[in-house]
C-alpha cells in the first residue's frame, strides 16, 4: 500500500502540478478577456460596439496563441463576408461558400503555409470555416434574416469564447451570448464549476488514464472540433436528397476536407462514416423486423414497437454499445501518443495509418463488413 501511495504522490509532484498550471497558464488571459466581453454585454451600449468589442478580444486571444498566424484567420474571415456579401441574393450560398472555404484551405496548406504552422492554426481556422458555412445555410433556409452586418459576422466568426478552442456555435447561440445573463453568484459558482471540471479532466486524461485504464484512446489535441457538431447537419440535410449513404458519405468527406490533406484524419473520418451508415441500417433493420426499439437513437415514449424493455433488446443495445466501443478504440489508435514531437507536429504520414491497421489485422474493418453482410441477407 506504501508503495502504491508513493507511486501516486510521485505521479501528483511530476505530472498532476506541471499539468495544472500549464492549463491555467494557458487559459488564464483567456478567460480575463471572455470576463471582459460579459461586462461590455452588460453595459448597455449599442450592438454594433458589443459586436467590435467581441471580434476584438478575440483577434487578441488568436495573438496570445498564434500571434502574427492570426492574420490567416482575420483572412479566412474577410473571404467569408465577402462571399456572402457577392451571393446574398443566391439561395445556394451554403454549398458556393463551403466550396470556396475548401479551395482556401487547401491552397494555404500546398503553397502558402509550412505544415507545422499549419497544424498549429487548423483548429482555429476550423472553427470559424464552419460557422461561416453554418450562417450560410441558415441564410439559405431563413433561420437567419438579412445578412449580418461585417461588425456582427466578425464578432460572430471571432468570437473570444469559441475561437481559439472551439466548439462550433451557432449564429443564434452567439446573439443569445451577446444579449448576456445578469451577472450572479449563481453564474459565478457554474463557470467556476466549469472550469474546475475542465482541468480535472485534463489531469486524468495526462496523468492518470495511462494507468487507470488498459485501452487508451488518445484524441489529437491541435483539431478542437474532430467530432462531427451541429454544424455538418445543414450538410448532411442539403445531402439527404442523395439518398441516406451518399448523405453520410458527403458530410463525412466534407469534414475531412476541411480537416485539410492529412491522410489519417480523411481515412479515420470515412472509417467512421462507413460505421455509423452500418450501424444505422442494420439496427433499423432489426427493429422493423423484431419491432423493437434497437434504433441507433433512442425511441419516442410512444414509439409503435412491440417490445421496448424486454431483457433481450437490453442485450442488444448493449452489445451495439460494445461495438461502438470497439470502433472508436481502433480508429483513436492512430493517433500515437509515441511519435516523436517533430513527426507530431507535421502530421502522421499514410504509412504510419496503414501499418497501425496492418498490426490490428484490419480487425474494426472486417467488422463493419461482417455487418453489412448479415444485413443484406436478412
Amino acid at each position: 500500500m506504501s508503495s502504491r501511495l508513493a507511486v501516486w504522490q510521485q505521479l501528483a509532484e511530476s505530472c498532476g502540478l506541471s499539468t495544472v498550471q500549464q492549463g491555467v497558464q494557458q487559459v488564464w488571459r483567456l478567460l480575463l478577456l471572455c470576463l471582459v466581453c460579459r461586462l461590455c454585454f452588460r453595459l448597455g451600449v449599442a450592438s454594433t460596439v458589443k459586436h467590435v468589442v467581441s471580434a476584438l478580444a478575440g483577434m487578441y486571444g488568436l495573438f496570445l496563441f498564434f500571434e502574427l498566424h492570426v492574420l490567416w484567420m482575420l483572412l479566412l474571415s474577410a473571404l467569408c463576408y465577402f462571399i456572402l456579401l457577392l451571393c446574398r441574393h443566391s439561395s445556394s450560398r451554403g454549398i458556393f461558400l463551403s466550396a470556396v472555404i475548401l479551395i482556401y484551405l487547401l491552397i494555404g496548406e500546398l503553397h502558402l503555409i509550412d505544415m507545422v504552422t499549419w497544424h498549429k492554426i487548423r483548429g482555429s481556422q476550423m472553427v470559424v470555416a464552419m460557422k461561416a458555412i453554418s450562417l450560410a445555410f441558415d441564410l439559405d433556409r431563413g433561420v437567419v434574416g438579412p445578412l449580418p452586418s461585417p461588425a456582427e459576422f466578425l464578432g460572430y466568426a471571432l468570437f473570444v469564447g469559441t475561437v481559439v478552442f472551439g466548439p462550433w456555435i451557432s449564429f443564434s447561440s452567439y446573439k443569445n451570448a451577446v444579449e448576456g445573463t445578469k451577472l450572479s453568484w449563481l453564474w459565478l459558482y457554474t463557470s467556476s464549476l466549469s472550469l474546475l471540471k475542465s482541468q480535472a479532466c485534463l489531469l486524468v486524461s495526462t496523468c492518470m488514464a495511462p494507468y487507470l485504464f488498459p485501452l487508451f484512446i488518445p484524441i489529437h489535441g491541435n483539431s478542437v472540433t474532430q467530432n462531427l457538431d451541429d454544424s455538418f447537419d445543414n450538410v448532411f440535410k442539403n445531402a439527404m436528397k442523395l439518398g441516406t449513404f451518399p448523405a453520410i458519405l458527403v458530410t463525412y468527406t466534407a469534414s475531412a476536407l476541411l480537416h485539410g490533406l492529412s491522410f489519417h484524419l480523411g481515412a479515420v473520418l470515412l472509417s467512421l462514416g462507413f460505421i455509423t451508415y452500418v450501424e444505422h441500417v442494420l439496427r433499423r433493420k432489426l427493429a422493423t423486423t423484431f419491432s423493437a426499439c434497437i434504433l441507433s437513437r433512442p425511441c419516442a415514449s410512444d414509439c409503435s414497437h412491440q417490445h421496448k424493455k424486454e431483457y433481450w433488446v437490453l442485450l442488444l443495445n448493449v452489445v451495439f454499445s460494445v461495438l461502438v466501443i470497439f470502433h472508436l478504440t481502433y480508429l483513436g489508435s492512430m493517433f500515437d501518443p509515441g511519435l516523436d514531437e517533430q513527426e507530431a507536429e507535421e502530421g502522421y504520414a499514410a504509412s504510419h495509418t496503414i501499418q497501425r491497421w496492418s498490426e490490428l489485422n484490419w480487425a474494426s474493418h472486417w467488422v463493419v463488413f461482417a455487418s453489412w453482410v448479415f444485413y443484406r441477407l436478412i
